[in-house]
């Protein structure tokens, strides 16, 4: 698994162009629910990818410590996040990072907690935070309401690349992801947190062909097909979007999961 998070590195450029970031009521409510009256807390990222989380973080004042392991995806984020003295991206795992005990009072990731290992990613969560500290956990999704190029979008995956489609690719997302149901229940079983919450955020994409395939580029799942496969794949979903006028519009949501370090847990 940690392997194939590496595979984004290859495409860091294109991640970075083309990947969403998230909606500002993320942000904001998440730093509500840490805390409205007090300072920022300091905050610690895990998997920052290209520092799209990270910016939006910063531009709210928080000062962050953020991890990623990719250097080619690291190098961006510190790009990106220039303009911050306050943001320090550090190229490790978290799994390997040598946590900061109590040192943080936010600790997030987006689109990155599924890749760290379960064993390990809400324990050293919880040895990173201060007593009280908030762990913040949200994902981009595509959510589909009936559109019918998604039916068409779902017989040309199983027909080409039916093992992929039994992985449930991230994108295009034709099937739900049932881990999604279970986030917040994933957390409440761990015993470490307290007043543990979901909440979604729903907003729309827009695809022409090259965009929607350039997205498809950033996805290590797609990545990992064979190069011919991918070709096959990548011009039959050409065809299907030029059947529907050129564009097509993708319902998305962002899922959040947030809890609170139990002062007994610390």
């Amino acid at each position: 698994m940690r392997e194939q998070r590496l595979v984004f590195g290859e495409v860091a450029e294109l991640y970075d162009r083309v990947r969403a970031g998230y909606p500002a009521e993320v942000f904001d409510d998440v730093l509500g629910f840490a805390g409205p009256d007090g300072p920022r807390p300091r905050a610690l990222e895990v998997g920052a990818g290209t520092g799209k989380a990270t910016v939006g973080f910063a531009v709210r004042g928080v000062e962050i410590v953020a991890l990623e392991p990719s250097a080619a995806m690291a190098a961006v984020a510190r790009r990106n996040c220039q303009p911050f003295p306050g943001v320090r991206v550090e190229t490790a795992s978290f799994e390997d990072w040598p946590a900061a005990v109590g040192g943080f009072g936010l600790v997030f990731s987006a689109q990155a907690w599924h890749w760290v290992a379960p064993e390990v990613r809400y324990r050293k969560a919880a040895e990173a935070l201060c007593p009280g500290g908030t762990l913040a956990l949200f994902w981009n999704r595509v959510r589909w309401r009936g559109e019918p190029w998604r039916d068409d979008l779902e017989d040309l995956y199983r027909r080409l690349a039916p093992d992929l489609y039994a992985r449930r690719p991230a994108f295009p997302g034709l099937t739900p992801r049932p881990e999604d149901g279970h986030r917040v229940g994933e957390m409440r079983g761990t015993g470490l947190f307290r007043d543990e919450a979901e909440r979604t955020y729903p907003w729309p994409a827009t695809f022409t062909a090259d965009s929607f395939i350039d997205l498809l580029q950033s996805q290590s799942d797609h990545r990992l097909l064979a190069e011919d496969s991918r070709a096959e794949l990548f011009g039959a979903i050409r065809e299907i979007i030029a059947s529907y006028g050129g564009e097509i519009e993708v319902p998305h949501m962002t899922l959040l999961v947030l809890g609170r370090l139990r002062e007994d847990a610390a």
